[in-house]
């Protein structure tokens, strides 16, 4: 079955609570090059603290399955695995076992396809000191 989830009002609008709202854009916009170069620092450090996984998939794996949306698989010691897609225009919690069990297969041929962590983090940092220098 899956489920909708209900729709969060983008920060900023008359619907949120101006208190938790964030501002839109930040009050001296940067360059578009040193936004970039302090993306990938962040993912850069965070990867390097063991705080995520990085993998990168190269332009040359194609079309797939995952382009709609991000699908976050999660697993629970108590209960059913899950499948959590958050897209452009919509999100769903999906906890059919089948479907499951499909989206854990595409899940897998995409990390399969993906650089590994080694090379992913190399690439992020090339990036990272391209952009430091424009």
């Amino acid at each position: 079955m899956a489920y909708a989830l209900p729709h969060i009002p983008p920060p900023g609008s008359p619907s949120r609570d101006p208190a938790h709202a964030l501002p839109v854009q930040p009050p001296h916009p940067l360059p578009q090059h040193l936004l970039l170069r302090r993306r990938f620092d962040r993912l850069r450090r965070a990867a390097r603290r063991n705080r995520v996984i990085v993998q990168v998939l190269p332009s040359s794996a194609g079309a797939h399955a995952a382009m709609q949306g991000a699908p976050k698989l999660m697993e629970f010691a108590d209960a059913a695995p899950m499948v959590y897609f958050e897209g452009v225009r919509n999100r769903r919690l999906e906890d059919d076992p089948a479907k499951v069990a499909q989206l854990r297969f595409v899940y897998d041929l995409l990390v399969a396809s993906a650089h590994s962590q080694e090379k992913s983090l190399a690439l992020i940092e090339a990036l990272a000191e391209d952009y430091a220098h424009e």
